[in-house]
């Protein structure tokens, strides 16, 4: 990991994440079967989608503003040694989850037919990832970040072969991490700080990306732990 100092990733005062004590991991739940993480299986599970209940449905309020609807991507690449998750480092000029590990995506503008399409403009807008090499094939259930979106985790199978180019305004870099990784609940570690009153939990699944650690926290890792619900079910 880098000597240079580190960049807050939350506006609590005085509050990093990555040094927030883990409470466990959840070691005990089963990972998700390799047999489901396939390209087929991952569409079937979606055309027949199993009883399920999100675990995370929504963050303590940190603001006051009416909330705002948005999409991400969550892009499964297909990679010959089993599948990865393209994920993204949001840029330090952003208003909002400044630093942090996220999807692709941001807010559902007017001239987006449904969450799909803002999800698809978004994933082009910031890392150039053309549409032709994505395929949809289902959404999850709305995640209420403390920042007031309403966020629609779009999912798509990405095909190799696609080049990206990163708006260097929105993204600071993009990675993948395998998803059979961050499917795996021994990775998913548990955290709790009370705060003004009031308790938050969340989940963290620190990835190790050669010399650099990829910290997924916040809406980033509760969606994917609704996704890991919903694979496991």
């Amino acid at each position: 990991m880098s000597d240079l100092p580190l960049t807050p990733l939350s506006k609590i005062p005085n509050f990093d994440p990555r040094h927030a004590p883990s409470l466990g991991t959840d070691a005990h739940l089963p990972a998700v079967p390799l047999a489901r993480l396939g390209a087929e299986a991952l569409r079937e599970r979606f055309r027949s989608p199993p009883v399920w209940e999100p675990e995370v449905r929504a963050e303590p309020r940190f603001t006051d503003r009416p909330p705002a609807r948005a999409a991400v991507l969550v892009p499964v690449v297909l990679r010959e040694g089993g599948p990865t998750l393209l994920l993204t480092e949001r840029s330090l000029q952003l208003a909002n989850h400044s630093g942090q590990v996220a999807f692709p995506g941001g807010r559902v503008d007017a001239t987006d037919a449904d969450a799909n399409a803002a999800a698809l403009r978004e994933a082009q807008e910031e890392v150039g990832l053309d549409r032709s090499h994505v395929e949809l094939i289902g959404v999850l259930s709305n995640y209420v970040t403390g920042t007031a979106f309403v966020v629609t985790p779009v999912v798509g199978l990405v095909r190799p072969g696609f080049a990206l180019t990163l708006n260097a305004g929105e993204v600071a870099a993009a990675f993948e991490v395998p998803l059979a990784f961050l499917m795996d609940p021994a990775n998913h570690h548990r955290h709790m700080l009370e705060w003004q009153g009031a308790r938050r939990e969340w989940f963290s699944m620190p990835f190790r990306d050669g010399e650099t650690e990829r910290f997924i926290w916040g809406a980033t890792a509760g969606m994917l732990r609704n996704l890991y619900r919903f694979l496991s079910a």
